[in-house]
C-alpha cells in the first residue's frame, strides 16, 4: 500500500507499453523502472534511505521522474524546488526541509556553489549532477546509476501515512510553506483524477508545465496508476505543444491559464490538430469566460477546470456539466467535502460570498515544522483556503478572488475578477489582471494591467474607458491602465499580481 508497487507492477503486467517519451527518448515501462532501480541502489549506496530528505534543483527531465518514483521506493521524502530559486531563498528552502541530498544540473552548479557553505546538513558525496561527470565537488549521476544495479532494491516497509514528498508552495502571497504529502495523499490523487478525468490505461499524458509545481501530479500520478502514456515537454511551446498532441495522439493535458491563451493563438491551433484530445483542464488560477468559450467552441466536449490547494482540497468542473455552469468551478468529487463559511465561521447561505472551506483524501497532515500554521489553516480538520466565493441553487462552486486580492475600495468590496472578465472581452486584449493601489480618497482603487495581442493595438486611455463604460458599478471603474509585454509569474504559471502591486504601495508618494 504505498506509490513503490505501482511502477513494478506495470514493468511486470506491460513491460512493453510505452511509459515516457522525452524529446529522442522512448522508454517502456520495463526500461523506466531498470532506470529507477538502478537510482535506488545509487542512492542506497550514498547511505540515504527511509525518511530522508532528497531535493531536486532540476528543470522538465526524465531524471527529475526517475527521483520521484525511486524514494517512492525507497521511503525517502523528495522535495522539488525550482531552478529559478537563488541565494538565501533557496538555502532557506534546502535547510528547512532537512535536505541531506541534492540533484541538479552542471549549469546550476555554480549557484548551488555559492550557498554550499550553508548547508551542513549535506554530505559532501550527496552533490549529484545528472549532465556533468567531471566537475570538482560533484558526483555524476549518470555514473553512479551506470554503476549501480538495476535489480529492485531490497523491500522497505513503507506505511500509507509515511511521507512522499513536501512541495513547497509558489509564495504568491507570502514566504513558501513546506506542504508535506503522504503515500496515501498521493494514492488519492492516483484513484480520484484517474476516475474525474476519465483515464484508462490506454490514455496519453502531455505535460509541458513545471515539474516542481503540484499541478503536474494532477495528470502524472493518475498516468502512473493505470500506466499510461507520459509525454514530458522540457517547457512550454505552444507550437510544440500542438505539435506533440498530434504526433503522439495525446488524450489528456493540465494546463494554466496563460498557457491555454498561448496556444489559442498560436498558429497551428486547429481542431483537427487537437482532434484526439479527450480532456483540457484549466489549474492554478481561474480562467475567463471568454477564453473558455473560445476554446470550446474549436473543442467542444472537452473542457475541464480544477480549482484547488496543494494543501489539500479541490473541486472540478466536468466537461458534461460546462456547458450548464461555464462560470463555476464545479464540485468536490467523492469523498470530499465543502462549505461556505461567513467571517464568524458559520455557514453561508446559498448565493452568499464567504471563504472556501474544505475537506477530502488529499488533505495534508501539515506544513513541515510549522505546527503553528497547520492550526491556522486546518481548523477542526477543514482546511481555509483564504479564497472567497459562493454556491448556487445546485451547488456548483463559483470563485469570486483570493481574500489577499480583495479590493476595499470606499468601504466597498471590489472583486478583481469581476473586473478582468470585463477587459479581456476588448478585441485588443489578450490577458487582464487587476489589482488594488493606494487611493487618499477611497483607501484602494482598482488599477488594470494588460497584455495586448498586437502591441499599440489600443491605448491605455482608450482601453481605461471601454473598460469603465461596461462594468457593473461605479466602484468597479479603474483609474488607470497599464499596457506590459508580459506579467511577471511563478514556476506554475500563476500571475504574480502581488509583484506589480507592490511598488505602487512602496511608493507613497502614488498615492492618488
Amino acid at each position: 500500500m504505498n506509490l513503490g508497487t505501482l511502477l513494478p507492477r506495470h514493468a511486470r503486467y506491460r513491460p512493453n507499453h510505452l511509459a515516457l517519451v522525452f524529446g529522442d527518448q522512448r522508454l517502456t515501462f520495463n526500461q523506466l523502472h531498470q532506470r529507477v532501480n538502478a537510482l535506488s541502489n545509487a542512492l542506497k549506496g550514498l547511505g540515504l534511505g527511509q525518511g530522508d530528505k532528497i531535493a531536486t534543483i532540476l528543470p522538465n527531465c526524465p531524471e527529475q521522474l526517475e527521483v520521484f518514483w525511486a524514494v517512492a521506493a525507497l521511503g525517502a521524502v523528495v522535495v522539488p524546488l525550482s531552478p529559478l530559486l537563488r541565494g538565501a531563498a533557496l538555502t532557506r528552502l534546502l535547510n528547512d526541509a532537512d535536505a541531506r541530498a541534492i540533484i541538479t544540473t552542471d549549469a546550476f552548479a555554480e549557484t548551488l556553489n555559492a550557498i554550499r557553505a550553508d548547508l551542513p546538513q549535506v554530505e559532501p558525496e550527496r552533490y549529484l549532477l545528472t549532465d556533468s561527470s567531471a566537475r570538482s565537488g560533484y558526483q555524476s549521476y549518470q555514473a553512479l546509476t551506470a554503476a549501480a544495479s538495476t535489480e529492485p532494491p531490497p523491500p522497505v516497509a513503507i506505511s500509507p501515512d509515511d511521507p512522499y514528498n513536501i512541495m513547497y508552495s509558489s509564495g504568491t502571497t507570502g514566504l513558501p510553506k513546506g506542504i508535506v504529502h503522504t503515500h496515501a495523499i498521493r494514492m488519492a490523487y492516483c484513484t480520484s483524477f484517474a476516475s474525474a478525468y476519465r483515464f484508462t490505461p490506454e490514455s496519453v499524458v502531455l505535460h509541458a508545465g513545471s515539474l516542481v509545481f503540484n499541478g503536474a501530479f494532477l495528470t502524472l500520478m493518475p498516468a502512473l496508476f493505470l500506466g499510461c502514456t507520459y509525454v514530458l515537454q522540457a517547457g512550454f511551446d505552444p507550437v510544440a505543444f500542438i505539435e506533440a498532441i498530434a504526433r503522439e495522439k495525446v488524450t489528456h493535458v493540465m494546463m494554466v491559464p496563460s498557457q491555454i491563451i498561448a496556444m489559442l493563438h498560436a498558429p497551428n491551433f486547429s481542431a483537427a490538430n487537437l482532434n484526439s484530445l479527450e480532456m483540457i483542464c484549466s489549474v492554478g488560477a481561474p480562467l475567463h469566460l471568454e477564453h473558455k468559450e473560445a476554446l470550446s467552441a474549436e473543442l467542444p466536449g472537452r473542457f475541464y477546470e480544477l480549482y484547488g490547494l496543494t494543501e489539500g482540497f479541490v473541486t472540478i468542473l466536468d466537461k458534461n456539466d460546462y456547458p450548464a455552469k461555464p462560470g463555476s468551478v464545479g464540485v468536490p468529487p467523492p469523498f470530499f467535502e465543502m462549505r461556505i463559511e461567513r467571517p464568524d465561521g458559520s455557514q453561508a447561505d446559498q448565493g452568499e460570498v464567504g471563504e472556501i472551506v474544505g475537506r477530502g483524501p488529499i488533505l495534508m497532515p501539515g506544513y513541515y515544522k510549522r505546527p503553528d500554521l497547520t492550526d491556522q489553516a486546518v481548523v477542526d480538520g477543514w482546511l481555509h483556503s483564504g479564497d472567497l466565493g459562493y454556491v448556487d441553487e445546485d451547488g456548483f462552486l463559483f470563485l469570486v478572488d483570493r481574500q489577499k486580492d480583495l479590493i476595499i475600495s470606499g468601504g466597498v468590496n471590489v472583486y478583481p475578477r469581476d473586473i478582468e472578465e470585463v477587459a479581456v472581452q476588448h478585441p485588443a486584449v489578450r490577458e487582464a489582471a487587476v489589482f488594488g493601489i493606494p487611493s487618499h480618497k477611497w483607501g484602494e482603487t482598482p488599477v488594470a494591467a494588460v497584455i495586448l495581442r498586437q502591441p499599440g493595438a489600443v491605448s491605455a486611455e482608450a482601453l481605461k474607458s471601454w473598460i469603465n463604460e461596461r462594468v457593473g458599478a461605479r466602484y468597479q471603474r479603474v483609474h488607470q491602465v497599464i499596457v506590459r509585454d508580459a506579467f511577471p509569474r511563478s514556476v506554475a504559471g500563476k500571475t504574480l499580481k502581488r509583484v506589480m502591486r507592490q511598488p505602487f504601495w512602496d511608493d507613497q508618494n502614488t498615492q492618488i
